[in-house]
């Protein structure tokens, strides 16, 4: 049995080309079909590294007593999520709502015009066949109950993403950072890194801003936990001590028990932050995550012609995790004498020991412990570890190997970019520029059309006009990597796509950028992303990015916009930082001396790893070799024969410095 969605090019929808559910695609003809026939719509959303997915998968929608009810009283719409977030987003609203909490795999009931009557997550097989005849029921013989209720849900929708627009009589205030670090200092978890209790997300936006948090105010907790946090999540199950690259979430508090899939966008985000972290304690073990994790992406993420895919899956062989984990037995059979060694090194039996006799790899134990205890030298130690975790790689490649989604997605890929520009910038090694410029060629040649940004690739074709993420990281991967290369293109190309995203996405009287572009498909809610989440929201980083290109061009405008977005959100930066962090690093730039560093000479670009160490945060950096420049502080400021900076700190200069 096929159904339409052998005609996808979505991994996870390709997932349920097989199922006797008469799946549909989101397309007008679905829609139109649900009008036609007075029939509510199931919109089904999730993704294809979702565990909880796959699971109702085989239990409901490859059931064919199942699929009969679904397929003879509903239209059944598959959505990836990952394609097409903004479905995501209505129907997450509506779930939030109704139930207080989402998830996926995310299943809605709705209208014929789309909006949601009922809503829910994960659904066992009886109770999702009560629900369908339920549901069914009631819609045919109280139609207009369900119609008031959707009435009444859309209310509450509209309420969630009513924006009040910002005025420009915020007053930015360090006691706003103060009452911020407050609040999320209340919530760490002083025993484990982190914040909260399990499950656990990594949420590297909160550690980035607490790194520029301590730049700013020398608050020594807040570096103190961040570093703590890192080497809690590098040294534990979440971080793949044999591969390299981070799990999605842990589901323990003590970050040991992974959900298993691996996402794109946590692992450039926690490059771009063990990078800047390595760039305040240069700790080993940070320099190793970067590059294991780098290594992970080239080898299993990346595409030939150089893009870089979204995920690998939780499950193999249909069981969530069989791929990384390892029986003590198979320790002793591969290892023979070197065995002991490893098994205390990787808390096999002990602290990494899980269920069903499997273990999670896990690194508490230092180097030093390790010597001790068995009495052998430091460095004979480490070749034994290097050894035996390379035979143990080899044999764990030999298993069947989790599923790959190998959709190109814009925004994690631009995520990506100015990941591996963080560890070009920290540790001066070349092939991070490479692989940064190879990224950014790919989306060039694959996923633009003018200034018209494609969010995916299908069938080789691009595909889906981006959204605001897509503009918003790919704008900030091209302003990372002109000020580690001073090539003006980049910083040109973004300055051109900002003024896109700004036409096609930005509303005036709301005062910040809807998700979805003006001319794309209207949903029955649009949405405005404010808060920080897994990734930072769309707006905060439209806001840096228009700040930092007011800077670079003496764009008043962009200046003044960027602002009154900042001031828009105090009030949710006071109460909830969490969830406002990339808005809380936007601040520390507007209260605290922002520097402009400009290098202008001949040997400008071999000045950047220098200045770069005297101002890792807080600062834009710009440079010519020429005289040639669309750069308005670095004009007229070429001297032949000399490099010279000059630090620059609201509008204000100092005397050049010879280099």
């Amino acid at each position: 049995m096929t159904n339409r969605l052998s005609q996808e090019t979505s991994p996870y929808l390709l997932q349920h080309q097989h199922n006797p559910v008469d799946w549909y695609p989101w397309t007008d003809e679905a829609w139109q079909r649900a009008k036609t026939e007075n029939k509510l719509v199931i919109i089904s959303i999730g993704y294809s590294a979702c565990h909880w997915c796959h699971v109702m998968e085989r239990e409901c929608f490859e059931n064919d007593e199942v699929a009969k009810l679904m397929n003879e009283n509903y239209i059944c719409i598959k959505v990836d999520r990952e394609e097409r977030p903004d479905v995501d987003q209505l129907y997450m609203d509506a779930c939030n709502l109704m139930i207080g909490r989402g998830g996926w795999p995310l299943n809605a009931f709705a209208l014929p015009d789309g909006r949601p009557v009922y809503t829910g997550t994960y659904f066992p097989r009886n109770q999702w066949m009560g629900l369908l005849r339920e549901i069914g029921n009631g819609y045919k013989y109280q139609t207009q109950k369900y119609i008031d209720y959707a009435e009444k849900l859309m209310r509450g929708i509209h309420t969630m993403n009513d924006i009040v627009a910002p005025t420009t009589t915020n007053i930015f205030d360090e006691r706003i950072l103060n009452t911020a670090f407050n609040f999320l200092a209340a919530q760490f978890d002083r025993t484990h890194g982190g914040k909260g209790q399990a499950p656990k997300f990594m949420m590297p936006g909160i550690w980035q801003f607490l790194l520029r948090l301590h730049d700013a105010t020398k608050n020594e907790d807040a570096l103190k936990h961040t570093f703590f946090t890192l080497d809690k999540m590098a040294t534990a199950g979440i971080y793949d001590q044999l591969g390299g690259g981070f799990a999605r979430y842990s589901t323990d508090e003590e970050w040991k028990v992974p959900h298993f899939e691996k996402m794109l966008y946590d692992n450039a985000q926690l490059l771009s932050l063990y990078a800047e972290g390595y760039q305040i304690n240069h700790s080993d073990l940070y320099k190793k995550i970067c590059y294991e994790t780098t290594d992970w992406i080239l080898r299993e993420m990346t595409s030939p012609d150089g893009g870089c895919y979204a995920a690998l899956d939780a499950d193999s062989e249909g069981e969530e995790g069989k791929f990384y984990v390892w029986k003590e037995d198979e320790i002793d059979a591969l290892l023979g004498d070197d065995a002991a060694l490893l098994k205390t090194y990787f808390g096999v039996g002990k602290e990494g020991y899980w269920e069903h006799g499997n273990n999670i790899l896990v690194t508490h134990h230092a180097i030093k412990e390790v010597t001790e205890k068995f009495g052998i030298a430091e460095d004979k130690a480490e070749k034994i570890i290097t050894s035996a975790k390379e035979k143990l790689f080899a044999a764990r490649a030999q298993r069947i190997k989790p599923g790959l989604d190998n959709k190109v997605l814009t925004s994690w890929n631009a995520l990506t970019i100015s990941g591996f520009l963080s560890c070009y910038e920290a540790f001066g090694d070349e092939k991070f520029l490479t692989h940064a410029l190879r990224i950014t060629n790919f989306i060039n040649q694959k996923l633009m059309d003018g200034n018209q940004l494609y969010r995916t690739l299908k069938n080789g074709e691009k595909a889906i006009p981006a959204f605001l993420e897509d503009y918003a990281f790919f704008i900030q991967a091209l302003i990372d990597l002109y000020q580690l290369t001073f090539d003006e293109a980049h910083l040109l190309q973004a300055k051109e796509l900002t003024a896109h995203a700004m036409q096609n996405f930005f509303d005036d009287e709301k005062g910040y950028c809807y998700f979805t572009s003006k001319n794309s498909e209207e949903l029955v809610a649009g949405k405005i992303e404010l808060s920080d989440n897994i990734m930072p929201a769309p707006n905060s980083v439209m806001a840096h990015n228009l700040f930092t290109l007011g800077k670079y061009f003496d764009d008043e405008n962009y200046l003044h916009i960027s602002q009154k977005m900042l001031g828009g959100v105090l009030e949710n930066l006071k109460e909830h930082p969490a969830f406002y962090n990339n808005w809380g690093s936007l601040l520390i730039k507007h209260l605290y001396n922002f520097h402009e560093v400009a290098i202008v000479g001949e040997d400008a670009l071999t000045q950047i790893p220098k200045l770069n160490k005297l101002f890792p945060f807080n600062r834009i950096m710009m440079g010519a070799t020429t005289a040639e420049t669309s750069i308005p502080l670095l004009q007229n400021k070429y001297k032949a024969g000399e490099t010279n900076y000059f630090i620059c700190v609201d509008k204000t200069c100092g005397l050049p410095v010879r280099c």
